[in-house]
């Protein structure tokens, strides 16, 4: 595989970094992310992903936009009100970048069918960007029996957080949070709200992680949680050990199957 003339151009702020180059530009053209969830977060991950030139994104997300949505989820327009935010992702990308493949996943994603998503293009890596905290821990199961590296992001409020996942590299998502809380913990984005740039900046920091473990570059967020305040605009990284009773990536492992918790719930 070469670059076209018209690819030369397109990317050529990234090829004239030494970490990326012509050879990481085809490496990024010839991976394939799968983002879970079209929102707030999954937004501008999909986008920055679609815009550096990864050549597959996968889109998941069984909701339909809404008038709300908008204050943050910038994949999606007025137009698309009532549309699902699949199809409208996957018609923002098509515009922004015609050398991307989007593929689409209409039902979300559950026990029965997570394995079958992640297998189905091979993908390299895996973006977590719901606000359910059981459909986080099903991505997180799947990821480590599946040997798939991702990046878990979340938001609330004023606040984000977000790590990454590599097999055999670090603690899971597990490690640090060990089992999902009860449902009436999970984040309300509509009861509580959530500042509208705030997704935006945690979905920028995992798509650069993405990124950075597609091109082989850098220091990833594993082992470190990444928590932002954007009340004091302050950044501090919390050090997540890897716990050797983890159910699921511990030295004895007790996880088997994937469990479904309650239904999947993306981030509204």
């Amino acid at each position: 595989m070469t670059l076209t003339n018209e690819q030369l151009e397109r990317y050529s702020r990234n090829i004239l970094l030494k970490e990326v180059g012509t050879k990481g530009q085809l490496k990024l053209l010839e991976a394939k992310v799968l983002v879970i969830g079209t929102g707030g977060l999954g937004s501008p991950v999909a986008l920055y992903l679609a815009a550096v030139g990864v050549g597959t994104i996968g889109l998941v997300d069984p909701d339909v936009v809404e008038l709300s949505n908008l204050q943050r989820q910038i994949i999606h327009t007025n137009k698309d009100v009532g549309r699902l935010k699949v199809r409208s992702g996957k018609e923002t990308i098509n515009n922004l970048n015609p050398d991307v493949e989007v593929v689409t996943y209409e039902d979300g994603v559950s026990s029965a069918n997570i394995t079958d998503i992640i297998n189905d293009r091979d993908y390299d890596f895996v973006i977590e960007a719901t606000d359910s905290f059981p459909t986080k821990f099903l991505i997180n199961d799947a990821c480590v029996l599946l040997q798939k590296p991702f990046s878990h992001g979340g938001i609330s409020k004023l606040y984000g957080q977000t790590m990454t996942y590599v097999p055999s590299k670090g603690p899971c998502y597990r490690c640090a949070f060990i089992n999902p809380p009860s449902t009436k913990a999970s984040p309300d984005i509509e009861g509580k709200g959530v500042l509208g740039v705030l997704p935006g900046i945690i979905g920028s920091i995992q798509a650069t992680e993405a990124i950075k473990y597609l091109l082989g570059i850098g220091e990833l967020l594993t082992g470190k949680l990444l928590v932002f305040d954007a009340l004091d605009m302050e950044f501090r990284k919390v050090k997540i050990a890897a716990r050797i009773n983890c159910s699921v990536c511990g030295l004895k492992p007790i996880l088997e199957n994937l469990i479904d918790y309650e239904p999947y719930v993306s981030e509204k």
